[in-house]
């Protein structure tokens, strides 16, 4: 899978991008991650990309041109036209179903914003989608972008040493990841769950499964709705609203 960051800043993108999992998988070639600098595309010798904003205020607006160009250079090189994401807190919230569905493509362009913005007119003519991280505002598109490239990645095959951890992890069934126990058994009084320690696969699947229940009813409740859910599990879910409706502390899962 190929990322392609526009932005004003590529060191920033490919330091960040480039240790960890993203890394070793850029490394292996399982994904491919390029930063492309707009102020390679500045329109004039200064290398300015921005200017004033029509109608007044504060700040600076990035230009139409160098984003647009910069665009179409890198549409010319590979010979495609892929989807271009933009970085805003006007967009999309940014999930792990976005994520999945964004796993699929084979090449994802991220625009990285600066200053106040930048010129509609680059948005319109780059069919742009929007995608935020969260309702705050931040100085540039860049750790955004890392942040979804980074999620995004963990889907594509051969970049997590086992392919099974996208699967069990947290949001998986819409669900909240259960605890996680490593040694010693005992720490300051603090025991591993016991079903831990017996090695019955099928009674820990079933512990884990039922505290990550527990875990998105107490923390997430909201993913609750497009939670998928068996029958024993459903169960569960409605002695843990009836035991909170009634005030007590929740049932024991074998901790």
């Amino acid at each position: 899978m190929n990322f392609y960051i526009m932005t004003l800043f590529p060191d920033m993108v490919m330091n960040g991008l480039g240790t960890s999992i993203t890394g070793r998988a850029m490394e292996k070639g399982a994904i491919r991650v390029e930063a492309v600098n707009i102020r390679d595309y500045a329109i004039n010798k200064h290398g300015q990309v921005d200017d004033a904003p029509y109608g007044g205020g504060a700040g600076q607006v990035m230009q139409p041109a160098p984003i647009c160009d910069c665009y179409e250079a890198l549409c010319e090189r590979i010979g495609k036209r892929p989807r271009v994401l933009y970085m805003t807190p006007q967009g999309r919230v940014f999930n792990q179903a976005i994520a999945q569905e964004l796993a699929a493509e084979e090449n994802l362009v991220f625009l990285c914003g600066h200053y106040e913005g930048v010129d509609e007119r680059a948005l319109r003519l780059l069919d742009t989608e929007n995608l935020s991280v969260g309702d705050y505002v931040l100085t540039g598109g860049e750790l955004p972008a890392m942040v979804m490239i980074d999620c995004i990645s963990r889907l594509v095959p051969g970049v997590l040493h086992n392919d099974a951890s996208a699967e069990i992890e947290s949001f998986h069934d819409n669900l909240l990841e259960y605890p996680q126990y490593t040694r010693p058994e005992d720490y300051k009084g603090l025991k591993v769950p016991e079903v831990l320690l017996t090695g019955h696969h099928k009674n820990i699947e079933t512990w884990r499964r039922l505290q990550s229940v527990k875990r998105t009813f107490e923390r997430r409740p909201d993913l609750l709705g497009e939670a998928n859910l068996s029958k024993k599990e459903r169960e569960y879910l409605a002695e843990l609203c009836a035991e909170a409706a009634g005030g007590d502390a929740g049932p024991e899962t074998g901790e």
